[in-house]
């Protein structure tokens, strides 16, 4: 079978996932609209595969990257979840202050692609920090699934109060200069 193209696959595929991702689909009921579109030799497995996000063969910037200096820290989120780990990245030669950049993630947590914009943003020249806001149940489960419906279980306002402690973590750490933006994707 010819390698699969965004063009060989009908927009209605792409909003279905759309709909799953941000929870407006279970499952079961995304898998079974999908196999509507599964026809003359495309199966709802290379649907799926096609539409998902593949973190590994996508990062940017590995952990190890000799250019940054990249850590998980733990902060205080006293309104919101409590003790809130998140990645902290900032150039490895930085002399002086740098501006912040708080990376907020999808409602799956802090997976590989959330980790590896963080770590972009440090090597363009800021300190970011790119919080778990799935800490106070465990962290990012390792599958956008299992992060989905953690996610669903944390209170939002809480949440929000979690990004919210990220940004005055930032602000005032050592290194920051004190002007903070925030970039956010799907729940940001």
């Amino acid at each position: 079978m010819k390698e699969l193209k965004k063009e060989d696959i009908k927009q209605e595929v792409f909003d279905l996932y759309d709909h799953y991702a941000h929870n407006r689909l279970s499952r079961r009921l995304f898998m079974d609209k999908l196999s509507t579109y599964a026809v003359g030799g495309l199966t709802v497995a290379s649907l799926v595969s096609f539409v998902s996000p593949d973190y590994v063969k996508k990062i940017q910037i590995r952990q190890d990257d000799s250019r940054l200096k990249s850590e998980f820290i733990n902060y205080d989120s006293p309104k919101g979840g409590g003790s809130i780990k998140g990645l902290l990245s900032r150039p490895a030669n930085s002399k002086g202050k740098l501006p912040g950049i708080i990376v907020v993630h999808e409602n799956r947590g802090l997976n590989p692609h959330i980790e590896d914009v963080g770590r972009r943003a440090g090597l363009a020249g800021f300190i970011s920090l790119a919080p778990d806001a799935l800490t106070p149940l465990g962290g990012y489960p390792g599958t956008d699934d299992e992060g989905r419906e953690l996610q669903s279980k944390r209170d939002r306002n809480e949440m929000l109060e979690d990004f919210i402690a990220a940004f005055k973590y930032l602000k005032n750490h050592s290194e920051c200069s004190g002007k903070v933006g925030v970039v956010g994707f799907c729940f940001g």
